[in-house]
């Protein structure tokens, strides 16, 4: 295993891309010659996080996600100690991308949008947003613990889990903006300004997590996995 310092290096670098990219697709969107709907927020949201995850797997191991990191610790695939130190990196790496968004994209755009944080439609709940992004976070954490932890994992680097952000983004992103990780939330809430709802896209990413991690690795994936 790598030195500590570089994979925090690795776990910021790779959220900033996602959040560089995710956060300014939402925010780019809203010009009039862009306009590609939540299907291109989405399609770009899944290959940053391909791209991303690929880059750093082989350093850090591309979690990228508090809620990963979380999830691999409750199966012991991570020390409590790096993992702390892998949320810390990417909540600082959420941040950087957003301050990145915030910089480059006019305060009159960015404002209206809230720099592309995640918002919680008012036909939810606080309730029912923690339980989508809960479900839709299992799929994502099923996607790691099949294609990366899993020593039978096929050889598709980051992709296998940055195309489940595809569909997640299509069903639950006009209903909590389908955020699966609290850095994607985290980062454009403070730099909008508004920590509304922040709840939903920590416990439903959290607690979706963690049942897939325990469920693959306990049951789907056997003994063999989980020793």
């Amino acid at each position: 295993m790598r030195p500590l310092v570089p994979r925090v290096i690795a776990e910021m670098f790779g959220t900033f891309v996602l959040i560089l990219f995710g956060a300014g697709s939402a925010v780019i969107n809203s010009f009039p010659n862009a306009q590609y709907g939540v299907f291109g927020i989405a399609v770009v949201h899944g290959i940053a996080l391909a791209i991303a995850i690929s880059a750093t797997m082989a350093i850090s191991g591309g979690h990228l996600n508090p809620a990963v990191t979380i999830g691999l610790l409750s199966i012991k695939k991570i020390s409590a100690p790096d993992a702390f130190a892998y949320v810390v990196a990417q909540l600082s790496g959420g941040l950087l991308g957003a301050l990145a968004v915030k910089t480059l994209v006019a305060p009159n755009v960015g404002r209206v949008v809230g720099y592309g944080a995640p918002a919680l439609h008012n036909t939810m709940t606080i309730t029912t947003g923690i339980a989508l992004e809960a479900i839709l976070t299992f799929f994502l954490m099923s996607a790691v613990m099949g294609t990366a932890v899993s020593k039978h994992a096929p050889k598709i680097a980051g992709f296998g889990i940055g195309l489940t952000l595809i569909p997640g983004i299509v069903v639950g992103g006009p209903l909590t903006g389908a955020a699966l990780n609290p850095a994607r939330a985290f980062g454009p809430a403070i730099m909008s300004g508004s920590m509304q709802a922040q709840a939903v896209w920590w416990i439903g990413p959290i607690v979706g997590a963690v049942v897939a991690a325990v469920l693959w690795n306990y049951v789907l994936l056997g003994k063999e996995e989980a020793a």
